[in-house]
């Protein structure tokens, strides 16, 4: 497979650009394991982008999201919708890789050519998106797919990252887990822009459903610039609920085409990016000064870290001007 795809990044790109599956599957493991394949990759596929709306799934741990996940898939292929799934899942922490959990329940999806579905472990990295997802919801806008699905592992408080990254944050609330105070915790319930009580067939669900109705209302007079709020009602595991919440999805997009916000989303996801990278760039540069004597100084507590951090930057600052 290798020698027919070829290892050059500018054919891959162009591979990829057609729609081959196997071009987009290497390109997101160049990405995922930072090869400077890569970043060229990016740069020869960039411009062929900002098409695909971008959905996050998020919501606590036991949500059902992957089965949710698995229902709306469904019913945009019924749409002739074409669709790729990023599953953020917690990294192995043997090796590295994604743990995929019940990513199994999208596996009737695998050989349907207008699904491709992806999953990428966090490696360590906080607000439940993997490093690379960015970059992964790049190549599938690039391939062609009208929708970029993120579903993220369900950490939280941490998980407000995927509405940096999403034109349209869907929140999936469930009855009887108490998780919906912590969404208030975390601002999720500020930032969600569609929002979804699972297992609606389950015991609780009412009582689940006016919590929500109450944190909405008080969103509503907090943010009365804001548009209203879908709250909706699924089963997903019977399949039931799919076709409002695509519905209210692809009104939403309508709604930010209409308004310019699907541009300016798209800008400000974009923007964050790059200063992401410029964060891990210093941030590598600024070992690399710093050598292993400073932090081994603040290991022995003989220089403290605000010193040491304020030691570094000038070093950095210095290094700067001599380069200039």
């Amino acid at each position: 497979m290798s020698a027919a795809l070829g290892q050059s990044a500018e054919e891959i790109a162009q591979r990829l650009l057609a729609g081959e599956i196997a071009a987009g599957a290497r390109a997101i493991r160049w990405l995922d394991d930072r090869d400077p394949r890569g970043s060229a990759l990016l740069s020869a596929i960039f411009a062929h982008t900002g098409r695909a709306q971008i959905v996050g799934v998020t919501g606590p741990p036991g949500a059902g999201k992957s089965t949710l996940t698995d229902m709306l898939v469904t019913q945009w292929r019924a749409r002739a919708k074409r669709v790729a799934v990023v599953a953020v899942d917690p990294s192995s922490p043997f090796t590295g890789g994604a743990i995929l959990g019940d990513r199994v329940r999208m596996a009737r999806h695998a050989t349907d050519p207008g699904v491709f579905i992806r999953s990428l472990g966090t490696r360590g990295q906080a607000g439940g998106l993997s490093r690379s997802t960015h970059d992964a919801a790049l190549v599938f806008d690039a391939m062609g797919y009208d929708i970029v699905l993120i579903e993220t592992v369900g950490v939280g408080q941490d998980e407000i990252d995927v509405v940096n990254l999403a034109h349209t944050t869907v929140i999936v609330a469930v009855p009887g887990l108490g998780d919906e105070i912590q969404a208030v915790k975390a601002g999720i319930m500020e930032a969600g822009d569609i929002f979804v009580v699972n297992k609606a067939d389950r015991e609780g669900y009412e009582a689940t459903r006016r919590q929500m109705e109450l944190m909405l209302h008080l969103r509503a007079n907090a943010l009365p610039d804001r548009p209203p709020v879908p709250l909706l009602r699924a089963a997903a595991a019977r399949g039931e609920g799919g076709a409002e919440i695509v519905d209210a999805i692809e009104a939403h997009r309508v709604m930010l085409v209409e308004s310019g916000d699907f541009t300016h989303r798209a800008g400000l996801r974009l923007r964050d990016q790059v200063m992401g990278l410029v964060r891990d760039a210093l941030a590598q540069r600024a070992l690399e000064v710093a050598g292993a004597a400073l932090l081994a100084d603040v290991d022995a507590r003989r220089i403290d870290p605000h010193s040491a951090a304020a030691r570094i930057v000038e070093r950095l600052m210095q290094q700067g001007s001599v380069a200039a």
